[in-house]
């Protein structure tokens, strides 16, 4: 276990006016199944590449972690699946190739053909089992079910409640629900960090929202009472 520490981290794309994040600090543990939940344009996939080191910023993130990104990027996919991993990862051992593969469910004939012949779903669980072959890193998963169907979601979820030490980005609440423990949140106006699941968080920020909008609502009361009653003073 490790902490990877955010210190007034602040970034915003070049020739824009408005920061993506204005001095943010948390704390990330790296035994975490952490989801990473906000609006679309919030920051998401740039806070990973911010990890990844891709773009320059204020502020510090410390970290002693490797970090390894998904989607992997495939060239020649006309080569053997074999290959592929190989490329990615030539340090691997091939029966934990094989046994990553089988508790997503992928016989190991797929390796000896050709990636291109492999189903989007097949290509998916094969270059995630690839992913966590790399046991010393902190993996960062961007929106994992785009190949997926119904079933493929549940059995990939599965597996990624087996693991641990990874930030899941994804737009399926239940995938969501059944692979993470904690859950990172870029609010309106800040970054937090909570445990539990998707839907625990959504509890949360409702009960919040709920008690915001009821104060929201008593200020304007009250502001309405101070106007009428500066009216019938003037008067």
């Amino acid at each position: 276990m490790s902490i990877i520490n955010i210190t007034n981290l602040t970034f915003a794309y070049e020739g824009s006016y408005d920061n993506i994040f204005e001095n943010v600090s948390f704390q990330i543990d790296t035994d975490w199944k952490l989801g990473f939940t906000g609006r679309n344009g919030r920051g998401k996939t740039t806070f990973l590449n911010l990890l990844l080191g891709k773009y320059e910023y204020s502020g510090q993130i410390s970290s002693s972690e490797h970090f390894e990104y998904f989607p992997f990027e495939v060239g020649n996919q006309e080569r053997l699946t074999i290959e592929i991993i190989g490329e990615i990862y030539p340090d691997y051992l091939h029966w934990k190739v094989v046994r990553e593969l089988s508790l997503l469910e992928i016989d190991e004939e797929v390796l000896y053909r050709p990636f291109d012949s492999l189903s989007f779903g097949e290509q998916t669980k094969v270059l995630l089992a690839t992913l966590f072959l790399k046991e010393n890193s902190f993996l960062l998963i961007d929106e994992p079910t785009n190949h997926l169907d119904l079933n493929g979601r549940k059995l990939v979820s599965g597996y990624l409640k087996g693991k641990r030490g990874f930030i899941l980005i994804s737009h399926d609440r239940a995938f969501l629900d059944h692979a993470i423990d904690h859950i990172l949140s870029i609010n309106k106006t800040n970054i937090e960090i909570q445990k539990g699941n998707f839907s625990s968080w959504w509890v949360n920020k409702k009960r919040q929202d709920n008690f915001e909008f009821g104060e929201n609502e008593k200020l304007k009361k009250d502001i309405h009472r101070l106007t009428e009653a500066a009216k019938r003073t003037s008067k």
